[in-house]
């Protein structure tokens, strides 16, 4: 079963879905999907800071290349507190993630 980051899709640039599944797994990790092709990254944490993001194919799945695999590791860098932050709460304290659109381009 898939579970959303963020109780729904959270989209980059109406292309690239980011997402968890509710049976998930450690290391703390994210799948991004755009069309077929789909990618993970998993978050090395040192103290409670990411110290590494691994950047990892899924079995069976295309991965993301080019632009897109840019726009994912911009949108993973740049939002990786949050993620993490959205997983612990989720699969640690077993909260619900609220809804949240990103729709605004990183710099």
């Amino acid at each position: 079963m898939k579970r959303n980051l963020n109780n729904n899709l959270t989209k980059i640039k109406k292309a690239c879905f980011f997402f968890f599944y509710s049976n998930e797994h450690e290391p703390v990790h994210v799948h991004g999907k755009y069309n077929e092709f789909e990618i993970t990254a998993e978050f090395l944490i040192i103290s409670g800071k990411i110290e590494e993001i691994r950047i990892k194919q899924v079995k069976g799945r295309k991965p993301l290349t080019g632009n897109k695999l840019k726009d994912f590791k911009d949108f993973i860098s740049h939002y990786g507190d949050s993620i993490v932050e959205k997983w612990v709460n989720y699969f640690v304290y077993h909260r619900e993630v609220e809804f949240e659109r990103i729709s605004k381009p990183i710099k």
